[in-house]
């Protein structure tokens, strides 16, 4: 079976400082995978050399079948890479709708059914999305990237800073998303006991590189303290 998404030896660089010395990463179609690591050790650079945000030196990736080699990022969202960026991202001058509709796609996900697995969103449709809380934020910026209908879902630092409540409702809503949609997600998190319940393998990165991966199973605590501990 094709991966769905494949990055080899990947590299990549922030003018003449590398941050990516040869990342390894592969997804199947329906999998949810962590990617895991203490700060600075190339997660989020990795993420955004996927969406092309940023671009890639060597190396190749590819994702649904196609190279994403010098593809600009919006060409690559319109594969299929929903992404829910570090930050909490909305558009604050928007309603709650507004932010929704914005890259909407034809697909599965629309407006009823981001309300049915964020009712708080739905509650607050009329609302400026500047006016929300840090966690319902969140939600909106999660349900904007599903509203775009994508094969992955990419989920950086999705509850980073956000109450022990709120965490949880999101940790419920990706356990939904894996349970009840067979959506391909990528998660970056430092809650290992959340994402042991969740993901079916891990890649852990370590100064720029692939250090290991292997099913979530396999983690263990001297893999944890090793490569995750501070």
């Amino acid at each position: 079976m094709t991966p769905l998404l494949e990055m080899r030896g990947v590299t990549a660089f922030y003018g003449h400082s590398q941050a990516l010395f040869g990342v390894d990463l592969d997804m199947a179609e329906g999998e949810v995978v962590a990617l895991m690591g203490r700060n600075g050790m190339g997660k989020t650079t990795t993420i955004r050399a996927l969406t092309r945000l940023i671009p890639h030196r060597a190396g190749a990736i590819r994702f649904a079948g196609q190279t994403l080699d010098g593809m600009p990022a919006h060409r690559a969202a319109r594969l299929g890479l929903g992404l829910v960026p570090e930050g909490r991202r909305a558009f604050r001058g928007l309603t709650v709708t507004e932010n929704l509709i914005a890259a909407a796609r034809p697909g599965a996900w629309d407006l009823a059914r981001v309300h049915a697995l964020f009712p708080r969103l739905a509650e607050r449709a009329g609302q400026d999305a500047g006016s929300l809380s840090g966690g319902e934020q969140q939600m909106l910026v999660i349900g904007r990237a599903l509203m775009t209908n994508p094969r992955l879902l990419i989920l950086d630092e999705a509850t980073e800073g956000l109450a022990p409540l709120i965490r949880g409702e999101i940790w419920d809503a990706i356990r939904a998303l894996k349970s009840e949609t067979g959506l391909s997600i990528l998660v970056v998190d430092k809650s290992l006991k959340e994402l042991a319940r969740v993901a079916d393998r891990a890649v852990i990165l370590e100064k720029g590189r692939t250090a290991w991966a292997g099913p979530m199973a396999d983690m263990t605590q001297d893999l944890a303290d090793r490569y995750l501990g501070v």
